[in-house]
């Protein structure tokens, strides 16, 4: 009798046992919160739930931003480490390296990095036996500066405001200087290292560049007001790499969805979830980018826009 009372209980415990081994844990770690990281990591859970996962029933999600810091960045890494998720998805270049720095074993999914392979996270484009994979969103600088040049058709100068301690930006002024003057296009370029500096940095600028170039610099993103209240004072066209500099006040931007990054990165999770080794999944580059524009910012930074470029445009806001 006790053998079959012990049965009808271990009978009765089991969908219990089996659904909470079924449960899918997933860490997210962030640099710093901004509009382009968040899209991100919006992405990345619109993609699990999509795919069949369904939050607090066989998937939970926790989110840490390390709000600038590496040293946070790190304890976050540790913290995430020694609760043993399934995935962690590491959003920016700072968080993946504390991350790739803290576990050789836990599955590691970039995302939102420009440059993986100088950020030592890969080794090239392949897949890397290893722990990590994960979505880049590396873009081409040949077709930023033709997109500069249709925007200011007589470009001469340009300002680059970035964070020398940031290697997408680095990797980013490297390419710029190369190709900038390859077309006799004069480059101003200006450290700042914290999100405090920023101001400081874009007054340098003053009365020398035809237009200041962003890319998703975590402090510059993080200062972009500062940035635009500079650039419609001082009538000097703002332009970006990320499409949502838009609605923060850009002129300008070409580039790619982040929140479409944080979809592709989402895949790559749902895979390992599923059972595929991180190893053995390539790197990826983010895809489809999308002009969009701001006609209000264009009147407050004192240039009319080509009518062919606001017609060539994936969105257009503003009047």
């Amino acid at each position: 009798m006790k053998r079959f009372i012990l049965l009808i209980i271990m009978v009765l415990l089991t969908p219990f046992f089996s659904f909470a081994d079924s449960i899918k844990n997933v860490a997210i770690t962030a640099i710093v919160e901004h509009p382009s990281l968040d899209q991100i990591r919006d992405g990345v859970k619109d993609e699990l739930t999509n795919s069949g996962f369904k939050l607090n029933e066989n998937l939970t999600v926790q989110y840490k931003s390390a709000q600038g810091s590496s040293a946070t960045a790190a304890q976050i890494a540790r913290q995430f480490v020694a609760a043993k998720p399934d995935v962690i998805v590491a959003i920016a270049t700072p968080s993946a390296q504390a991350t790739a720095a803290a576990t050789k074993q836990i599955p590691i999914v970039f995302a939102g990095i420009t440059d993986p392979i100088a950020a030592k996270l890969v080794k090239n484009w392949q897949p890397t036996g290893t722990n990590i994979t994960g979505v880049s969103d590396y873009q081409e600088i040949g077709p930023q500066i033709d997109f500069m040049k249709k925007i200011v058709p007589n470009m001469k100068s340009v300002g680059y405001i970035y964070s020398p301690s940031e290697i997408n930006s680095t990797v980013v002024l490297k390419n710029l200087q190369t190709q900038l003057a390859a077309q006799n296009i004069i480059l101003f370029a200006v450290p700042a290292q914290r999100t405090a500096d920023i101001s400081t940095a874009a007054n340098t600028l003053k009365g020398k560049v035809d237009l200041i170039y962003t890319t998703t610099d975590n402090n510059v993103v993080s200062a972009y007001e500062s940035l635009v209240k500079f650039a419609n004072e001082n009538k000097i066209p703002l332009l970006a790499s990320f499409p949502d500099a838009i609605e923060r006040g850009a002129v300008a931007a070409y580039g790619m969805s982040y929140y479409d990054v944080g979809r592709q990165s989402g895949k790559l999770v749902v895979r390992i979830l599923k059972g595929e080794k991180p190893g053995n999944i390539a790197p990826e580059i983010g895809q489809a980018l999308q002009l969009v524009i701001n006609l209000d910012a264009a009147k407050k930074q004192g240039i009319t826009l080509p009518p062919e470029v606001i017609q060539s445009a994936y969105k257009v806001i503003g009047q």
